[in-house]
């Protein structure tokens, strides 16, 4: 009945997730990295309008962390957010992580997201393995203050983008309209 309620007003009203958002009891929105992605953002980046009732979109340059649970559509202890990458400059390739508070600091390397086989994501090797590359996934730290001199805080963002053959064939040809989708989430102190 849930599901039946979800398609009717996703055809109908594309623009908001439904209200209520109801879940049997121990059911969780807990995706795979590989499921973010061919899943979820590659839909995003075909059709922007694609609304997916677990994922918000927010720009999130413009809310602290410790704000963003209450922009989220659901979750506990993580959420998830649609955003279009923030440019730091009009021409160049260097994302803008600051907000008014602070600021998002990559740590680590980006690692590969690999699989296939989702409903969008076609497998390119042929023995079905899942191991082709779909997207990349970047490691941030929330740090309050300016850098250098910034305080770190135990907020963390899992930021997924499309890589590889998902990106030549799905991705935006414009590099100013560079969808991701993020998973937020306090660190144990």
């Amino acid at each position: 009945m849930v599901v039946q309620q979800q398609q009717q007003q996703q055809g109908s009203n594309r623009s908001r997730p439904p209200p209520n958002i109801w879940l049997p009891p121990g059911f969780r929105f807990h995706p795979t990295d590989n499921e973010l992605i061919t899943f979820y953002l590659v839909k995003k980046v075909v059709n922007t309008k694609f609304v997916a009732h677990a994922i918000a979109e927010v720009d999130l340059n413009k809310f602290e962390p410790w704000d963003l649970p209450e922009k989220a559509n659901m979750g506990e202890k993580e959420w998830y957010f649609f955003s279009l990458r923030d440019r730091k400059y009009p021409t160049g390739m260097r994302t803008n992580r600051a907000t008014e508070a602070g600021y998002w600091k990559a740590t680590g390397k980006d690692r590969d997201v690999r699989g296939g086989g989702g409903s969008n994501v076609n497998n390119s090797n042929s023995n079905g393995s899942g191991t082709s590359l779909v997207g990349m996934k970047k490691t941030l730290v929330f740090y309050r203050g300016r850098a250098p001199r910034g305080e770190k805080t135990n907020w963390v963002m899992h930021e997924y983008r499309l890589e590889g053959k998902t990106a030549y064939l799905y991705g935006s040809r414009a590099a100013k309209e560079e969808w991701v989708v993020c998973r937020i989430f306090q660190k144990k102190a």
